[in-house]
């Protein structure tokens, strides 16, 4: 019934329209041009990226060059190589203020045949340098209902985020919050949250989208494997808000965390583990799965996993420890086209 339920629906990717029972596998929170250097984060490294570098840069999560995506036929031959280990549609979650490239994404699906579907709206406020002070949350919603209608460089928005807010929320922050919301209820489209880095931070964050409107249902709330710790409180969170709770630190296996060092990081096992128990808690329609990769020593050309990672490892791990074909279909496929194709309405 759900597949049929989705032969009616389109997505967005930034080629136009398409039909969203032929997405396939897919990934809803990565990253094929981006810049995370306003983060603050960067270091003047004594060594180009290297071989010799390459560990550090990744680990430390401070050199500048690591910390940028802008090569195009490098995109383009990682998301090849994705197509060939199955993957059939990625989302760009790279909003304003990260350096979101419409052209090139658009260069890079015709070049590859892979689904790409483009993010907007406003990443957090280091990355904004004020442009949202003077703005209304009116104004900000519907510059988000623009780039979905009318497009940036004729790529319209396939999913609204992420939407980065920090710990606690920005005045600025809140705004865009509320924005997201106001938007989501004229386009339809899903909202991708990035949430701050506290316990509470995703539900505080659920709770302004749903009193200006959002439907929780269609909420993705990010980065849950260094947000949310205990498998109860995140059975808790889904039950209470209906969001969709997202892993998307696939690939990413140090414990150490730069930007807060008072957490341990989850590894894959752990990873693989919470969903396995989410699912047999009756959960399978609110979990998604995602790498999350900005940074070059992701990638295989740098030594990364790649944004096949989880079609080739992840997915064989979560049979291997009981996870049913099923399951997985509709957490890699059903539930990201449900997510990514806008509701049927009676005039659609």
């Amino acid at each position: 019934m759900r597949r049929a339920a989705l032969g009616s629906r389109v997505v967005e990717s930034v080629l136009g329209e398409v039909s969203a029972d032929s997405l396939g596998h897919t990934q809803l929170h990565e990253h094929l041009f981006c810049d995370l250097n306003a983060y603050g984060l960067a270091s003047q490294p004594a060594e180009p990226l290297s071989l010799r570098t390459v560990y550090a840069a990744r680990v430390d999560n401070s050199h500048p060059d690591d910390l940028r995506l802008d090569d195009l036929e490098t995109a383009i031959d990682e998301v090849n190589s994705y197509r060939s280990a199955g993957g059939q549609t990625i989302v760009d979650a790279t909003s304003r203020g990260l350096g979101r490239e419409p052209a090139r994404l658009r260069e890079v699906a015709r070049a590859t045949g892979v689904n790409v579907v483009m993010g907007g709206g406003w990443y957090i406020d280091p990355f904004q340098k004020g442009r949202l002070h003077a703005l209304s949350v009116e104004e900000i919603a519907a510059d988000i209902v623009r780039d979905a209608e009318v497009g940036v460089d004729d790529v319209r928005l396939g999913i609204i985020g992420e939407i980065g807010v920090s710990w606690p929320p920005s005045v600025d922050e809140q705004k865009s919050l509320r924005a997201a919301a106001m938007a989501q209820q004229e386009t339809g489209l899903a909202i991708l949250l990035h949430p701050g880095r506290h316990e509470l931070a995703p539900r505080v964050h659920l709770d302004t989208l749903v009193a200006a409107g959002a439907d929780p249902t269609r909420v993705i709330v990010s980065h849950i494997d260094h947000t949310i710790f205990d498998v109860d409180d995140m059975q808790r969170l889904a039950e209470e808000t209906g969001a969709v709770l997202e892993f998307d630190l696939f690939g990413d296996e140090s414990s150490y965390y730069p930007p807060n060092p008072t957490i341990d990081r989850p590894n894959d096992g752990i990873r693989v583990q919470w969903v396995v128990e989410l699912v047999r808690r009756g959960l399978v329609d609110h979990i998604a799965i995602s790498q999350d990769i900005c940074r070059k020593t992701r990638l295989t050309a740098w030594g990364g996993e790649g944004y096949g990672h989880i079609i080739r490892r992840v997915l064989p791990l979560m049979a291997a420890r009981g996870l049913a074909a099923d399951a997985i279909e509709v957490i890699t496929q059903i539930r990201p086209a449900e997510l990514l194709s806008r509701p049927v309405t009676e005039t659609s």
